[in-house]
């Protein structure tokens, strides 16, 4: 996307293809001696049988400025743990495997909840919360970037260009959002995106016109981008939703603790393709469906904490101009798709968009009806005020795991990799 156009509240940072790879990651081993950089993985065991997760770590081998690489694993039994440990040995930086479901890590969860301060809901969002508190065992790290496992079209130059913002320590930004065009197969993707969050902010910037957050988020290219980087002081203040709204949810802490100043978005990749969800029109509990519902739920949660009143009224009129909007874009997005020779279902396209105009009103209602409900997962701050042993604690958890599950070979690999 070689332009140079800047809208919106945030700086955009363009990959104009005039800076080779190896010279951004020159200057990333240079601000690695003052500011050492950290990758957190989140990562769901039957993601190791994917091709995706494989190149990944290939290519992260190559990442030589990381400092450390922190793998949240999900999902995984004693058996599938020792395979990961394994499997995750071919990496040769630095590295830790912070298996979730183990005993120990059990142990320390019960703990945190007796404290009511532990995420009551399993999920990528619990995962990168735990990862957060391990990262701050780690007293060196200064800046931590994540992105998700099942890239398909990963290459290193995604994360050299995500950490470079945030570690040049001549530029000012707290916190950089990647972004990415969508497009595989012959036609677009990002219907999450493309057809409920551009749609819905703007339906709610008419009702709403004098929330800066609206403009703030609109200003995204690709807001439900996994992949972000942050100075890591951030981690201990984000409250993040424990549902699939957690991208947005950080965007919101972000806003809330800094400057939009020093808040920016970089081009990452040419093009970018991962797994796809189903729809589930007829299921709100899974697929693109739930993610609709917890992202819409989140919007209205969000915009109530910074003052603004919801009735049923309201909740009627958002859907309304949210599905005349959506309509609107489609008829963009089928432009853009013949300009460029893409494959257009527009059936598809308006299928979406109803189950999610469903959705953003059912999510309006449901919101309405549940003002008791605590939607974040707390801080690591609030964690460390009842609990200051935590991250500490997840340390030793991940070293008493790998010291009784990790087989001879692969301690061998790790001792001459270290």
């Amino acid at each position: 996307m070689s332009d140079f156009f800047q809208n919106g509240t945030v700086t955009t940072l363009h990959n104009l293809k005039t800076r080779s790879l190896e010279s951004l990651e020159e200057e990333l081993h240079q601000f690695s001696k003052q500011s050492p950089m950290a990758l957190i993985l989140p990562c769901l065991y039957s993601e190791l049988s994917q091709g995706a997760l494989s190149d990944i770590i290939d290519a992260l081998n190559d990442a030589t400025y990381l400092a450390h690489v922190v793998i949240g694993l999900d999902r995984a039994t004693e058996p599938e743990y020792r395979h990961a440990l394994e499997y995750f040995s071919r990496l040769e930086l630095q590295h830790t495997v912070l298996w979730n479901d183990g005993p120990r890590a059990r142990s320390l969860q019960n703990q945190l909840k007796q404290h009511c301060v532990a995420p009551t809901d399993l999920g990528k969002g619990c995962n990168v919360w735990y990862c957060f508190g391990y990262i701050q065992s780690l007293p060196n790290i200064k800046v931590v970037a994540l992105h998700d496992c099942d890239i398909t079209t990963y290459d290193r130059s995604l994360l050299a260009r995500l950490l470079y913002p945030v570690a040049n320590p001549q530029f000012n930004y707290a916190f950089c959002k990647g972004f990415y065009a969508r497009v595989a197969e012959g036609k677009l993707n990002g219907r999450v995106s493309r057809l409920l969050v551009s749609p819905l902010v703007r339906a709610m910037k008419r009702l709403f016109p004098e929330q800066n957050f609206l403009d703030y988020l609109d200003s995204f290219r690709y807001p439900l981008a996994g992949e972000f980087a942050m100075r890591v002081d951030l981690v201990k203040t984000l409250r993040i939703p424990a549902d699939w709204a957690l991208e947005i949810g950080i965007l919101t802490e972000v806003f809330r603790n800094y400057s939009t100043k020093q808040v920016c978005q970089i081009e990452v990749a040419d093009n970018y393709d991962h797994k796809h969800q189903d729809l589930s029109a007829d299921d709100r509990s899974s697929g693109l469906s739930r993610m609709s519902s917890d992202i819409s739920t989140s919007l209205y949660r969000i915009l109530a904490t910074f003052g603004s009143v919801f009735e049923t009224g309201t909740v009627r009129t958002v859907k309304a101009a949210y599905l005349r909007i959506a309509l609107d874009l489609i008829e963009s997005y089928y432009n853009d798709a013949v300009v460029n020779g893409l494959r257009f279902d527009r059936d598809a396209e308006e299928r979406a968009v109803e189950t999610f105009a469903s959705n953003v009103l059912t999510s309006g209602q449901d919101f309405l009806q549940s003002g008791q409900e605590v939607p974040y997962v707390p801080s690591w701050n609030r964690v460390l005020s009842v609990y200051p042993g935590a991250p500490q604690e997840l340390a030793d958890i991940v070293a008493k795991d790998y010291e009784e599950f990790a087989e001879p070979s692969v301690i061998q690999v790790a001792a001459a990799s270290g």
